[in-house]
């Protein structure tokens, strides 16, 4: 059987490990800020946004952004695409530096390729750039091992002026050189150490040279809070107890990057969370990749003496590169964690953890060494498949979330205030913030915003008193806004988007006590929203999803706001006549309102009843509060009077 070339194999196991959920994946966490802000606010907003932090890679954003649309699946494929080819370009450096050993060289590349340590390439725009600024590094040392000398150090540059993640590394160039002037097959004499280092020296010379430029240049020419990598002020402060702390910091970061991550391949799918159909996939996938890296391996040269002779010089580089892949987090005491977003950290680490699992695979029995390598490398694709999906379900979590604001919420007064729980697990809440500002004011590309949105968990300075001035900076552009003008909403899927009620929802126990969101429903108006459809859904978010209990929930609460009950009836006729249910027992709250003020008394009493099996004791006291509003708002009759002593009664109100 003719074997698979190396590119081949290494594509095909990036589709299987990243790319089948492409077409139903979307923009997240710092996706939708940054993108947004390029693609609606305009290049300079762009520039402005970077021009404090990496204005260097600014630039490539200004290439990539002016080739592709404001589109995720173009973004998706894109990096994709630089994520195999980083791999492909590390597979062409491991041929360099040790000849004959092409088995080796895919197992290096494969494990590159599917390190479960970083679990975000679906953060596309983003990452994206991050790879672009990978493969400029690996490139770089690729024509360097070529004898290309002049575009590896334009490559070499590129990398150390764009960004800081793999700046440090640039130091193992002397390592590479000397590895591969040991594995030069051509005839030369025996050298003597200190020839072996004036070579050495020679050939870095140039890199070393653009290296310290490049050093000096962030000391003296662009020196932010990115690019400090000191603990001097720690250690004039506490010596000692920096050093004890930084050495701390660099063990428990390469036990995270190795070990810790690696372990993350052997977390498999749960059939009862993740669904039979998932699970089936991944077992397919694992299948396949482990199939694949067999294939892979097949008919490849691999030199028994080569072998013994260069697994030490694997390992050896392997643990240089961790060493060097550290400095930018440990000298800023920045700790490397495997959470979301933190583990984007492991990238810098990420050649060092390939180089030493496939050297530590090599040293083992060929038969055991070949086993754990098809096995890691098939569960890491399986693993990242999961992952995939996740992504894929907070995207369309995402989706609906905004699509249902906009049906309660059709309008929003300027300098309106959102307020909301940390619910979605791709993004934070400056992803957020753009969002609405996209959906409510297309047209505003000023530096002044018109909303903002906030996790009440993730912002310790923010009041949630009324009438409080609320000032943010997003470099990009600033908000000013006042706590009195705030909408509160509380979003659990498959819950439906709700409208925290001022009245109700402070003592509602349903709501987690640590989202802050029962405190700040006091501060939770109808006023900011507007009946006159203003809002408008970006092109990404694709059509109106179909019209299920949620539509007709928030339609129902947007016409309760308007006091219209006909309509809410209406549409709590038409809600219960689908094949759809609430997922939240508030969610019926509305339409017993409404039923209660056209006095059907007897379904106001039915649907509380429903509300009340859900969890007595929970919603008791909120059935309670919301009959108190409606004997307050409904006209007193002796039907009236009769009802609300069966419903006082049934749920034991207190007088």
């Amino acid at each position: 059987m003719k074997r698979l070339h190396p590119s081949l194999t290494l594509l095909v196991a990036a589709t299987l490990a990243y790319g089948l959920l492409i077409p139903q994946l979307g923009f997240y966490w710092d996706d939708l800020p940054m993108s947004w802000i390029r693609y609606q606010l305009g290049a300079e907003a762009m520039t402005q946004y970077f021009s404090t932090n990496r204005p260097v890679w600014a630039l490539l954003y200004q290439v990539t952004t002016r080739v592709l649309p404001h589109e995720p699946i173009y973004w998706q494929v894109f990096a994709l695409f630089w994520r195999w080819l980083g791999a492909v370009t590390l597979w062409a450096i491991a041929k360099q530096l040790f000849p004959q050993r092409e088995k080796f060289a895919i197992t290096l590349s494969l494990l590159f390729l599917l390190y479960p340590g970083f679990n975000q390439q679906w953060g596309s725009y983003l990452y994206s750039h991050f790879f672009i600024v990978l493969f400029f590094f690996l490139v770089s040392i690729y024509l360097m091992l070529r004898g290309r000398t002049i575009p590896a150090l334009i490559f070499s540059a590129l990398n150390l002026w764009m960004m800081e993640y793999f700046f440090v590394l640039e130091l193992v160039r002397p390592f590479l050189i000397w590895v591969s002037l040991r594995a030069d097959s051509s005839p030369r004499p025996e050298r003597s150490r200190r020839a072996e280092f004036r070579a050495v020296l020679q050939r870095w010379t140039p890199y070393l040279v653009v290296f310290t430029l490049a050093v000096l240049s962030r000391m003296f020419i662009f020196n932010n809070q990115i690019y400090q990598f000191s603990l001097k002020d720690e250690l004039l402060k506490a010596p000692l107890d920096t050093i004890i702390l930084l050495a701390s910091n660099v063990f428990s970061s390469l036990w995270t990057v190795t070990g810790a991550a690696w372990a993350q391949a052997f977390q498999f799918p749960n059939p009862t969370v993740d669904g039979a159909r998932t699970t089936l996939v991944y077992a397919v996938i694992t299948v396949v990749a482990a199939a694949l890296t067999l294939l892979g391996w097949r008919n490849q040269t691999e030199s028994a003496e080569a072998s013994t002779g260069s697994t030490r010089w694997v390992v050896a580089l392997g643990v240089v590169m961790l060493l060097l892949g550290g400095p930018p987090f440990w000298l800023v005491n920045v700790p490397v964690s495997l959470g979301f977003p933190a583990n984007r950290a492991t990238l810098s680490f990420l050649l060092g953890v390939s180089f030493v699992l496939a050297g530590l695979f090599d040293l083992l029995p060929p038969k055991v060494g070949n086993l754990l390598a098809v096995v890691f490398i098939a569960l890491a694709a399986g693993r990242q498949f999961l992952w995939a999906n996740e992504f894929r379900r907070d995207w369309t979590y995402h989706k609906n979330l905004f699509w249902q604001m906009t049906w309660r919420a059709p309008g929003l007064e300027k300098n309106t205030m959102v307020l909301m729980n940390e619910e979605l697990k791709y993004y934070a809440d400056n992803s957020l913030s753009p969002v609405v500002n996209w959906i409510y004011s297309p047209e505003n590309r000023s530096e002044v915003w018109d909303y903002v949105l906030f996790y009440p968990t993730n912002r310790d300075a923010l009041s949630l008193t009324p009438d409080t001035p609320v000032d943010y900076d997003f470099l990009a552009g600033e908000f000013h806004g006042n706590t009195s003008q705030t909408v509160v909403f509380y979003y659990a899927p498959p819950r439906c988007l709700r409208l925290l009620d001022p009245e109700i929802d402070p003592v509602n126990r349903l709501i987690p006590d640590d989202s802050l969101l029962r405190d700040a429903a006091l501060l939770s108006s109808t006023a900011p929203i507007l009946s006159e459809p203003t809002a408008q859904m970006p092109k990404i978010y694709g059509p109106q999803p179909a019209h299920g209990w949620c539509y007709y929930f928030e339609k129902a609460d947007l016409a309760r706001q308007m006091d219209d009950w006909e309509t809410v009836v209406e549409l709590g006729d038409a809600a219960f006549a689908l094949d759809d249910h609430p997922n939240d027992p508030l969610e019926w709250f509305v339409f017993i309102e409404g039923y209660a003020h056209t006095t059907d008394w007897k379904k106001a009493v039915e649907l509380s009843q429903s509300s009340y099996r859900v969890s007595k004791n929970y919603v008791a006291p909120l059935l309670c509060k919301l009959w108190n509003r409606i004997e307050r708002e409904t006209e007193a009759t002796p039907e009236q009077k009769a009802t609300l002593d069966t419903a006082k009664s049934k749920f034991e109100c207190q007088p």
